[in-house]
């Protein structure tokens, strides 16, 4: 659940900090005084995209930060784990940074973060839900996202949509071998003769590596020889050399050393040098041992060079790449005889397509079961939301040809009133039946989600009256199961709350600064009867107030 949200100078807050609790908590305040900035602050911290306009104006930068308790969310736990974010038990802490240069930085836990992994966090953590999101249930893609929700089948509904991308997969390229069978066969006699070639060339990045390494030492066998000659003349050869120089000096340090042990210090370094000298020639020796001219060799590296190269220059890659070729050729020869079986492709075809229509099926058959219980509690909310003998139906009409959603088409239908056939949600809803239909589906479907925050922003709008002390009701009872932040102007549902934040705004100092503040039970009765009476706030609006609050 979110447990705390602290804001520093973001948009027109300059400092905030809220503690949430568990339940129903309400969220009023006056038109324009900043009750979407709550809404922004937790959709940034969950990975929204950011602007530099949300950096309070004079600002360098812009501070979000949330705390969210975690002890009953094992998923995110184990992602956290995997993801090196974890922090202390229990807990989740996202804070987002905004620059009014552009800038933006993320952290989980303390840690760096990518905007992916807020928002992959976040969707176990917060469902928002817009006062324009009853428009999405126009859409059949959302009305059979939700209804697959509803009914537990998310992960299978994207099964049947890998599965079926196979299969047709599989079709197309039986579709196209028989149809290229010719050009194909010739295209495998090719490759076959392609391949033989390069087998018997047997190319390799290792040869060709060390190839050049020979030839290059080959080639300058002359001058190897005669450098390291010339090395082993200054070295130890020579009347001059450098190791009998050493040796000199070290003899005449030793005589030092009888009348000034400090002396010893510099015998160290020349023994050391001496040592290091000796090995060098030592390793020389048996070089210039070794090494010997060697034209034949060299012939023969260079043929097998010049074979490389041509063979190279005809399929226009460099020969180091011979092999990575020669392996593709290989795939490409041994899909085109697996292609040439036509039986094997039909085969793979029909097995495909056998296990989209088993994970289709039983995808349908969900879909069925939870049809039947979502639109019969949905006609039972709408009963009490005031569409008295309306009827939520969903209908689930079979496709004429198989997709990648499934064998149905799912379409959300509604009977205003008693006695009239029931007809597609988008073609007969006006606006205030759609909000209350919509809130109706959020909740009974929110009851069987994970998620353990929900937030609505003016999800009411067009609601009023008795309908709105029963959303009220609907929200509250929402709450018992859940965390449920709403943001209201009605005051039939503030009035439900458990807890009940206020945002205002106010000038300090030439500045125009919103605040949001907890209200105890005294301030929560001016506000209800605020929300009430208006501008002037009467003993009998107060009155009414205190009679809502105790209801």
């Amino acid at each position: 659940m979110l447990h705390s949200l602290s804001l520093r100078d973001f948009v027109i807050v300059d400092k905030l900090d809220l503690e949430f609790e568990r339940g129903f908590t309400v969220l009023t305040g006056e038109t324009g005084a900043g009750k979407s900035i709550l809404i922004d602050a937790l959709s940034l911290v969950l990975g929204a995209r950011g602007e530099s306009g949300m950096v309070r104006q004079g600002c360098e930068k812009a501070e979000i930060s949330v705390e969210f308790s975690i002890n009953e969310l094992p998923q995110l736990q184990a992602w956290l784990q995997d993801s090196e974010l974890a922090g202390d038990d229990g807990g989740c802490l996202m804070r987002r940074i905004l620059y009014a240069d552009g800038r933006s930085r993320a952290f989980i836990n303390g840690c760096t973060a990518t905007m992916a992994q807020l928002r992959e966090a976040g969707e176990f953590l917060v469902d928002i839900y817009s006062q324009h999101a009853h428009h999405s249930l126009l859409k059949n893609t959302s009305q059979r996202a939700l209804l697959d929700e509803f009914s537990g089948s998310s992960d299978l509904a994207l099964q049947v949509n890998a599965s079926y991308r196979r299969w047709r997969i599989l079709h197309e390229r039986r579709i196209e071998m028989e149809k290229n069978a010719a050009l194909y066969a010739e295209e495998l006699a090719e490759l076959r003769d392609q391949v033989r070639e390069l087998t018997q060339l047997n190319p390799s990045v290792e040869e060709w590596e060390a190839l050049q390494q020979e030839h290059s030492r080959l080639g300058h066998a002359a001058s190897l020889l005669a450098g390291g000659e010339a090395c082993r003349e200054l070295l130890a050869e020579g009347e001059l050399s450098a190791l009998r120089q050493l040796y000199a000096a070290q003899h005449k340090l030793q005589e030092m050393r009888e009348y000034d042990p400090a002396i010893a210090e510099v015998i160290n370094g020349i023994d050391s040098a001496v040592i290091q000298l000796e090995d060098a020639d030592r390793f020389l020796k048996k070089y210039l041992g070794r090494a010997e001219l060697d034209p034949e060799r060299l012939n023969d590296v260079e043929a097998r060079i010049q074979a490389l190269h041509g063979v190279a220059r005809r399929h226009r890659v460099r020969p180091e790449e011979l092999d990575e070729l020669l392996q593709k050729w290989r795939g490409r020869m041994a899909e085109l005889e697996d292609a040439g079986d036509d039986g094997r492709l039909a085969r793979d075809e029909a097995a495909a397509q056998g296990e989209y229509r088993q994970a289709a099926e039983d995808l349908s058959g969900r879909r069925h079961a939870a049809a039947t219980v979502l639109s019969a509690r949905v006609s039972t909310e709408m009963q009490r939301l005031a569409l008295s003998g309306g009827r939520f139906d969903i209908a689930l009409q079979p496709l004429p040809e198989a997709t990648a959603f499934g064998l149905e088409q799912v379409d959300f239908q509604v009977a205003g009133h008693a006695g009239v056939e029931a007809r597609s949600l988008a073609r007969v809803a006006s606006g205030g039946e759609l909000s209350r239909i919509s809130l109706a589906i959020r909740v009974i479907t929110a009851q069987q989600g994970e998620t353990p925050t929900m937030i609505f922003d003016e999800v009411d709008v067009g609601i009023g009256g008795g309908v709105a002390e029963v959303v009220g009701q609907l929200l509250r009872a929402l709450g018992d199961k859940r965390q449920v932040l709403v943001i209201t102007h009605l005051p039939q549902v503030a009035a439900q709350g458990v807890q009940h934040l206020c945002v205002a705004k106010a000038t300090v100092n030439g500045q125009t600064l919103s605040r949001i503040d907890a209200l105890d039970d005294e301030a929560r009765i001016e506000e209800i009867a605020r929300m009430l009476g208006g501008v002037e706030i009467t003993e009998t609006t107060r009155r009414h107030a205190i009679e809502m609050l105790g209801k």
